[in-house]
């Protein structure tokens, strides 16, 4: 079986409906509940009045939400729940709610502003990372040096199917029906919110219809349960894509600082990084504004450039909204940040993005950052099976440099774009082409990466992953993102934030699997993060123009 194509086992099912997704469960007897959940995180309801929603057609009850404690953990957000025998009678009613909202400690939340001080923050010394050398002098008596400074925005899973969850409670146990990506926390999460034993709740897990990190968050599952509790009745939860929209776990919001000093040959002898976003150690633990090292190992604290002096810094920032993961995590902002940097040096250098970004990794060996005052976790995985082999990552550079054709004459308009990252352990690299009109129109051509993820079984299921990866890294780069007023989302469905449509994709998206006889690594996230910054790369290439900050959105019309 191993390096082999097969057919995936649910394929026959999906096409033809057979599937069970989580809005498929029809649980004999069960009514429908659908939630308006306080606008803002940490908001509570100050009063409401339900009787014109009590007087539509279908409406069983209302029942108002619990409260969440502390940490947002993944506690239902609170709210009031319109419990009805129909998905139209619940979503009426819950337009005929009348809600007074107090939006508590986070309704200031402004996006524009946080921006703001985010850019402060990673422009001024923050704590250590990662050293080696003397950056700092090197940098301060430095003639010709390169700054940047990167943005990427607060990103919403949006998975395709919003979340959904069929809970019956009964005395002694609770039967759940989730499209989850980790039953064990909806086992935890539920226990705790009704008080119950974890081995009394039995998870059933249905197909799930897009996750992306959304779905691996049980508030869902918790909702269903507890309304299910005090109706004493099977409840399916519905989530509409408007709540999924303004109620999510979002991908943090970051800012990146980069200062490298050139030498006479262009190649980078001091290197400055510094990192400041909403971190996920928030969700879990009540006020924390620092990363935790699982997400500066995400492609910060494993930087893989070569250089005699390196300080890696990171900064820190508050959380006003739930944050979550999201396909590749961390990694997304950061290897923008590094990979836009790299083809923003080559280009001063007056060099070629492929061959300086090779000459910036250097020589094949294997990178021990905790040489360098370090921590690394390495994904939970031992770093002498899995090490950071930077020949790897000089490998698929150069095997994705062969098969897009690098260097080919390109008509005007046109251009190639380069990134390359290790994430999960597994070392991927990217090249995209684009052309860009006078109007600034950009049309993807084709995509080629190349994966090198050890030990390959089902190479279908490997392509199928990385054209998928690919694909929703677009999102990264195209979509408005996750904006915020007042603490408040601003965008609502697909018209206001943004997914890839088959006009912005690419025709093809061709895929060089390596082998390899290493162990098997991962292959749902690491096509993610090295999208944005090839596809930024070749929109330079093409157009001349540099995008430093996430979305592309009309900076090409500028």
């Amino acid at each position: 079986y191993i390096n082999t194509g097969m057919a995936h086992i649910d394929l026959t099912d999906l096409v033809t409906g057979k599937a069970t997704f989580a809005a498929d469960v029809r649980e004999p007897k069960a009514l429908v509940a659908i939630i308006e959940r306080p606008p803002v995180v940490g908001g509570v309801v100050k009063s409401f009045d339900a009787s014109a929603a009590k007087a539509i057609n279908g409406v069983v009850d209302v029942i108002e939400m619990p409260v969440p404690k502390g940490a947002p953990q993944f506690q239902p957000k609170g709210g009031i729940a319109i419990v009805a025998k129909n998905t139209w009678a619940a979503w009426q009613a819950r337009k005929a709610l009348n809600v007074v909202w107090d939006d508590g400690k986070n309704g200031d939340y402004n996006s524009e502003s946080f921006k703001k001080s985010l850019l402060q923050t990673v422009n001024e010394p923050q704590a250590h990372v990662r050293e080696k050398g003397d950056t700092t002098s090197v940098l301060a008596k430095s003639s010709n040096k390169l700054v940047a400074d990167y943005y990427a925005p607060h990103l919403n899973q949006a998975p395709m199917e919003p979340p959904c969850a069929t809970a019956m409670y009964n005395k002694d146990s609770v039967d759940i029906w989730a499209a989850t990506q980790n039953p064990q926390a909806d086992m935890k999460t539920v226990a705790a919110l009704l008080g119950m034993d974890e081995s009394k709740i039995n998870v059933h897990v249905t197909m799930l219809g897009g996750g992306f990190g959304r779905k691996s968050k049980p508030d869902f599952s918790a909702e269903a349960a507890y309304i299910s509790m005090k109706t004493g009745k099977p409840i399916r939860v519905q989530w509409t894509r408007e709540d999924d929209i303004q109620h999510s776990f979002y991908h943090a919001v970051s800012a990146q600082h980069i200062e490298a000093s050139l030498n006479e040959k262009g190649n980078i002898e001091a290197y400055l990084h510094r990192t400041a976003f909403s971190p996920i150690m928030s969700t879990f633990q009540e006020g924390a504004s620092a990363p935790g090292g699982f997400e500066l190992d995400l492609g910060f604290t494993d930087n893989p450039i070569l250089a005699p002096n390196m300080k890696l810094e990171r900064g820190e920032a508050p959380a006003k909204a739930r944050i979550g993961w999201m396909r590749s995590v961390t990694n997304i902002f950061h290897a923008f940040a590094i990979q836009s940097f790299i083809a923003e040096a080559a280009h001063k250098a007056g060099r070629d993005q492929k061959d300086y970004l090779l000459e910036t990794i250097g020589p094949d060996r294997i990178l021990d950052v905790t040489e360098q005052n370090a921590s690394y976790d390495n994904y939970g995985a031992d770093k002498d099976v899995y090490p950071l082999d930077i020949g790897k990552l000089r490998h698929v550079i150069e095997k994705v440099a062969e098969i897009s054709k690098w260097g080919r004459k390109l008509p005007k308009g046109r251009g190639l774009g380069i990134a390359a990252h290790r994430s999960f352990l597994t070392y991927v690299a990217t090249v995209v082409e684009v052309e860009v009109s006078d109007a600034g129109d950009l049309n993807v051509i084709k995509s080629w990466v190349a994966i090198d993820a050890g030990t390959v079984v089902n190479t279908d299921t490997v392509k199928n992953q990385t054209q998928g990866g690919s694909i929703y890294g677009i999102t990264t780069a195209i979509s408005d993102g996750i904006t915020f007023d007042k603490g408040r989302v601003q965008q609502s469905n697909f018209h206001d934030y943004r997914v890839p449509r088959m006009s912005d994709s690419p025709l093809e998206v061709e895929v060089e699997i390596i082998q390899s006889d290493a162990p098997p690594a991962g292959v749902g996230e690491p096509a993610t993060p090295v999208y944005a910054p090839a596809l930024c790369n070749a929109i330079f290439a093409a157009c001349g123009k540099r995008i430093r900050q996430l979305p592309i959105g009309n900076q090409l019309k500028a």
